[in-house]
């Protein structure tokens, strides 16, 4: 057994020697390090660096050294040499100018050579002199006397690298010993670690002996071990200015055996916004260093402190294994999880879909909930709501946590599925700022579903109590249009009332207490708003009547802008309108959406509603005169004769004198006239009265009321009022089938309220009957949801 390891001593020494010398001439190349006698790159003017190659020694015999080593009886070293830094088997030749360094014994040391992450630039030293100064071999002779083989054959690579025409004894222990003890106390000082005691030491000597002078192989270990304790402590501290301070002046710290202080200093680096001189220290361990162990735990820190395309540069260099797998497999699972968490910061960061399958394999075959919920959050920020749906499902079965809960609520909302998404987050809605948030948001969307949903009294109490105890505006405004919809107009005030007393400049919850108590007929509340507003909101100083001529007809729901979920932040997009129409057809408006241009669509034309009626003389009706001073027969033909002539507002004027006729088809005609005035002249609200100061028939009324009803969603939808605009076209479509132009309009509503889904197919069905309308729409929807596509 003995002989063994004798034996095996041996080759680590010769294989170690071998690889210090090759890996220096890597090192060489990698930082463009001339022969001695050339100048240093400025990068590197922290210390003039001048390897040469160590010269061999033909004398020095290995197995006789280990035999003789392993005769010695004192006792081993202590478990502070062993892991003093001072290895450097098996690592690239130290430089010239750089003095040993701490390590453990364990671990490689490369030449102490310094990688370009430091930027500090101390005045360059001259080059070395032919002649090589004395050589210092008391560590050799005091590693020998300890029995440290580990430490010996550091000394000696060290020594040969240092000067390269030194011999190595071939009997370390035949060297005569100076008999110095107080030398050796003072080596076993620096061994312990124990360097306060040491520099004491050395001072007190020098004091007694004047003419002493320690060894410089001494004072310059020393300084190199109390250099790296200060710079582990001021990496300890954060103190990251000192690290790189400290580096900057040390450069033999900066080597494959002082892995950790490289570590150190590429986090001081990243942590005062060097990140690329903190990926070039990462990169020097990658390029330089062969410790399978140290080359992992560098990828697993940098994957801490790196975002995401630095770290592919790290991985880009991965060396093969020996069984052809690769090297930080073992560490893939980690990355992709780390790499999936950051896409989740960022929606617009692109993670290489390797990664995104990696997980969703992990998901699938250990089930754990975590990797489900970093899937889910991924897609949802990404707006795949079908995907993040699946993975937030998965999750909340392994473990229902509020995490889970409330992303699935939120797939939910943008599904359109309120009411399953307030019952998933109910549970949670107090477990944080953000779950409540979420809980809140699908109160809203529940409470704005059209047509309204039939909610169950226990939900419905539950829901405005938690909107109560957090004063909730939207959700408090939606109660109050939900109550309309289900004519509780007492009940819908008194929701918008304590939607303002909670925000009084609320003008949506306004618009709906004006509304409702116009309904109520309470003329002195309402004038109160109107003065209260005045100045704020034109809808409501200027309202007209709210009514609808459809029985038990849902009131307007508020804008879009009182209505926006909290969901996570996602780019917003401009609201997007069709474009401005040309001058309409007899029978149909001609909607012509542009890319640029944001306009309102021309007022429904009526040409299109045929009415008999006697001939009408349109001669005299150029000029201006008081219709109230004709007969209720000349004033209703005055009436049409200025609708002729696009004078409509004359024509109101007009029709209402011929509503005074004792006829009861003038009536009807001058009624039906005034209602076509209106609606030409954009009063949608006057023209639903007008068509009730006389009866009309079956057919007449049903005109009128799809008229109104469009022309309603056209107002507003040029006022922004997206949910109005569907709800007034959910009404038309009950009395008529939706014109082409009108599904243009509706599929641009869902398009401004990002219900893209909806738009997309409302768009594919009116563009199936070949209107460029509906085309250019399906186009715009693609422009927003794949930008990247079109692009």
């Amino acid at each position: 057994m003995k002989s063994s390891l004798v034996a095996v001593s041996a080759a680590v020494v010769v294989a170690s020697l071998v690889t210090g010398l090759k890996d220096r001439a890597a090192l060489q190349e990698k930082f463009g390090l001339g022969s001695a006698g050339k100048p240093a790159p400025e990068l590197m003017m922290m210390g003039r660096i001048k390897p040469t190659e160590a010269a061999g020694n033909s004398e020095f015999n290995a197995q006789l050294v280990a035999d003789k080593i392993e005769a010695i009886t004192s006792p081993p070293p202590s478990a502070s040499d062993t892991s003093d830094p001072n290895v450097v088997a098996q690592q690239p030749a130290p430089l010239p100018s750089a003095a040993p360094q701490a390590a453990t014994p364990s671990a490689p040391q490369p030449a102490p050579i310094t990688p370009p992450i430091v930027s500090e630039t101390p005045a360059p030293q001259q080059a070395a002199a032919p002649t090589q100064p004395a050589v210092d071999e008391s560590a050799l002779r005091y590693f020998a006397s300890r029995g440290d083989k580990v430490r010996l054959q550091a000394e000696i690579s060290r020594l040969q690298a240092l000067y390269p025409n030194w011999v190595p004894p071939a009997d370390p222990l035949a060297v005569p010993q100076n008999g110095d003890k107080q030398l050796e106390a003072m080596w076993q000082l620096y061994s312990d670690g124990r360097y306060a005691e040491l520099r004491k030491a050395i001072a007190g000597r020098q004091a007694a002996d004047a003419g002493w002078q320690p060894p410089a192989d001494l004072l310059d270990r020393l300084d190199v071990a109390e250099a790296r304790a200060r710079l582990i402590n001021a990496s300890d501290l954060k103190q990251y200015a000192t690290v790189v301070d400290i580096a900057a002046t040390t450069p033999s710290l900066l080597t494959c055996s002082e892995v950790d202080v490289l570590w150190r200093v590429a986090e001081a680096f990243i942590q005062t916004k060097r990140e690329q001189r903190g990926q070039d220290a990462y990169n020097y361990i990658l390029k330089n260093c062969p410790n399978p162990a140290e080359r992992q735990a560098t990828v697993e820190k940098a994957s801490t402190l790196l975002a995401y395309q630095p770290m592919q540069a790290l991985l880009a260099l991965e060396r093969p294994a020996s069984d052809g797998s690769r090297e930080f497999e073992a560490i893939r699972d980690n990355l992709a999880r780390r790499f999936i968490a950051e896409g989740n910061d960022d929606p617009k960061l692109a993670i290489a879909p390797d990664y995104v399958a990696r997980l969703e394999k992990l998901a699938g075959t250990e089930g754990l909930a975590s990797d489900a919920l970093l899937l889910g959050w991924y897609q949802l920020r990404r707006n795949n709501d079908a995907e993040a749906e699946k993975w937030f499902r998965a999750a909340r079965a392994k473990q229902d946590t509020a995490a889970a809960s409330q992303g699935l609520a939120l797939a939910l909302i943008a599904r359109k599925a309120p009411e399953e998404a307030e019952d998933v987050m109910f549970r949670w809605r107090a477990d944080s700022d953000d779950a409540s948030a979420t809980y809140l948001a699908a109160t809203a969307n529940l409470m704005a579903l059209q047509p309204p949903a039939e909610l169950a009294e226990d939900v419905l109490h539950r829901i405005a109590a938690e909107v109560i105890a957090r004063k909730y505006v939207p959700t408090a405004q939606q109660f109050g249009w939900y109550a309309r919809s289900l004519n509780q107009f007492q009940t819908a005030a008194r929701w918008f009332e304590t939607a303002l007393v909670w925000k009084p400049d609320d003008e949506p919850s306004a618009y709906g207490l004006v509304v409702t108590r116009e309904q109520l007929s309470d003329r002195k509340g309402v004038l109160d708003l109107q003065r209260a507003w005045a100045g704020r909101s034109d809808r409501i100083t200027n309202l007209e009547d709210t009514s609808s001529l459809i029985p038990n007809a849902r009131v307007l729901p508020p804008e879009k802008g009182a209505l926006a979920p909290q969901q996570p932040a996602q780019p917003t997009q401009p609201a997007q309108r069709p474009a401005t129409a040309n001058e309409p057809l007899p029978d149909e408006r001609q909607l012509q959406p542009g890319p640029d241009v944001a306009v309102r669509p021309a007022r429904p034309a009526m040409q299109t509603v045929t009415v008999a009626r006697g001939p009408r003389q349109t001669r005299g009706c150029s000029t201006t005169i008081d219709a109230a001073q004709l007969s209720r027969a000349n004033a209703l033909s005055r009436g049409w004769c200025l609708m002729d002539i696009n004078r409509p507002m004359e024509a109101i004027s007009a029709f209402e004198t011929a509503l005074q006729s004792p006829v009861r088809k003038d009536r009807e005609d001058a009624a039906y006239g005034q209602s076509l005035a209106y609606l030409r002249a954009g009063l949608s609200s006057n023209a639903a009265v007008a068509a009730t100061k006389a009866p009309q028939n079956r057919q007449r009324a049903a005109e009128l009321q799809m008229a109104i009803l469009a022309d309603r969603a056209l107002s507003a939808f040029d006022a922004g009022r997206y949910r109005e605009t569907l709800i007034y076209l959910d009404q038309r479509a009950q009395l008529q089938q939706e014109r082409i132009d009108l599904m243009v309009l509706r599929g641009y509503s869902y398009f401004n309220l990002k219900m893209y889904g909806d738009a997309t197919r409302i768009f594919e069905a009116a563009a199936a009957t070949g209107s460029r309308d509906a085309a250019r729409g399906l186009a715009d929807v693609r422009n927003v949801t794949h930008p990247d596509v079109n692009d």
